[in-house]
């Protein structure tokens, strides 16, 4: 049997980055061979995966036009326009010299925002799949709003507006993905285009297979939700190793997980938002006064905003008295430690399939993009955690959020039973996880289909 050679091609982004190495990590354990192409600002990470893997792991740098390197904040039309325009010619090249090594790519997966990826297979008579990176019930939500639905969610901001759609949970307005949203940014209604766009080519494929960053046990109405696509579970693509931090981020690392050490089992509140979008300072000074009134310890990654500055709080000073509160943070690590009581998250996919694979009950605070769904998911349907309200202004206050902490954490009824369920779907993603395990079977029978 011939190997298969996939070249898959990411985003430059940290949310798409992981979850495509994870996916490269797991083919190449199977007898795949995998070349690993995103743009010029990730070598100084990527290369680090081959260290994990074996000689079947390849890097191919893809040019964007910015020859000294971009990382991109956030979804970047500029940077996504460059790479459309300069990408093409070098993927060209990684395919070309692949096949005159011997190593002709069997196939091509892309992560969203790169439909040139698959036009250039389409050139070279590969075959292509779209690798989707957030839950299957966005993209059935995504499928849907582009197939007969568009000019009902445009009505959403109706009182007691919500909306049913095959595969999905009953939607309000503030369970749509923000792109979606009639008041939507600039950025947003580009990015809303960009998936029209993905989803008008696989439409034209024949029997088209998309690759989802989840298991069947978690969405199992949301994978058959669309008739025309083979929509595969493979997830949860997660416990990715390698970070951007350096020796000083390493020596950040061992104090404040020698803090977590010290703290009492199961009592420890952890405040991570990403690392694309930060709350507003209005926003941030509401949830540090929440964290003061549940008077629990917390661990806070507070990142530098993107001019340099550290956010200056005005409690901050008892803030270090009760909490610590760090720049950056190895999540995965500090989500698997036993001190951990809940996990205020964003509800970034990413994020979400951490804390449902390691067990921790979540309070969901979604900013923007698939978080709002992700948000429905976690309070509504696996019951995992509670989702924050905002007030009239959006704005989230002090008040709420310590109303949802001590729902997750005060060992109440509602407690107990997020509890329960966190550590119900814990054992479902393992066992999803596991060599023969449903993923990984879906996963096998999808690289080798062809050969």
């Amino acid at each position: 049997m011939a190997q298969p050679h996939i070249l898959i091609v990411s985003y430059p982004a940290q949310g798409h980055i992981n979850p495509s190495l994870q996916l490269a990590n797991k083919l190449i354990k199977i007898g795949v061979e995998v070349t690993f192409a995103t743009s010029h600002f990730a070598p100084p990470v990527v290369p680090k995966a081959s260290c994990k893997v074996s000689n079947d792991f390849h890097f191919a740098a893809i040019s964007d036009g910015y020859p000294d390197g971009f990382k991109p904040q956030g979804l970047d039309v500029d940077h996504v326009n460059a790479l459309k325009k300069y990408g093409p010619e070098t993927l060209r090249n990684v395919i070309q010299a692949s096949a005159e090594t011997g190593r002709p790519v069997t196939c091509i997966v892309h992560t969203l925002i790169l439909t040139w990826a698959a036009e250039v297979a389409r050139e070279y008579h590969i075959p292509w799949t779209l690798l989707w990176i957030q839950p299957a019930t966005v993209l059935g939500i995504t499928y849907y709003y582009f197939n007969g639905y568009e000019d009902e969610i445009r009505n959403c901001y109706e009182p007691s507006w919500s909306i049913q759609m095959p595969g999905v949970p009953l939607l309000t307005t503030l369970d749509l993905p923000s792109f979606m949203l009639p008041s939507s940014s600039s950025t947003q209604n580009v990015a809303l285009l960009m998936v029209k766009e993905q989803m008008k080519m696989i439409d034209e494929e024949e029997n088209p297979y998309v690759l989802v960053n989840t298991f069947d046990a978690l969405e199992p109405r949301a994978l058959k939700a669309i008739d025309k696509y083979n929509l595969i579970g493979i997830g949860p693509l997660i416990d990715f190793p390698f970070s951007e931090g350096s020796g000083d981020v390493m020596q950040e690392e061992e104090y404040y997980m020698g803090w977590l050490e010290s703290q009492p089992r199961s009592s420890v509140v952890y405040v991570a938002f990403g690392s694309l979008l930060m709350p507003s300072k209005h926003q941030m000074e509401e949830i540090a006064r929440g964290l003061l009134e549940c008077k629990r310890p917390f661990l806070w990654v507070i990142r530098a905003r993107d001019d340099g500055e550290e956010e200056k709080l005005s409690c901050i000073k008892e803030l270090e008295q009760k909490g610590l509160i760090v720049p950056w943070s190895s999540q995965i690590e500090v989500l698997k430690h036993p001190s951990l009581g809940c996990f205020v998250t964003h509800c970034g996919w990413n994020s979400t399939l951490e804390t449902i694979t390691l067990g921790v009950p979540v309070v969901a605070f979604p900013l923007w993009a698939d978080q709002g769904t992700n948000a429905k998911l976690i309070q509504d349907v696996w019951r995992i955690g509670v989702r924050v309200v905002p007030n009239e202004d959006g704005l989230v206050e002090s008040d709420e959020i310590k109303r949802c902490i001590e729902l997750v954490m005060d060992g109440g009824e509602n407690g107990l039973e997020f509890a329960g369920n966190a550590k119900k779907w814990k054992g479902l993603a393992g066992e999803a996880m596991v060599e023969g395990g449903l993923s990984d079977t879906n996963l096998k029978a999808f690289a080798f289909k062809d050969v």
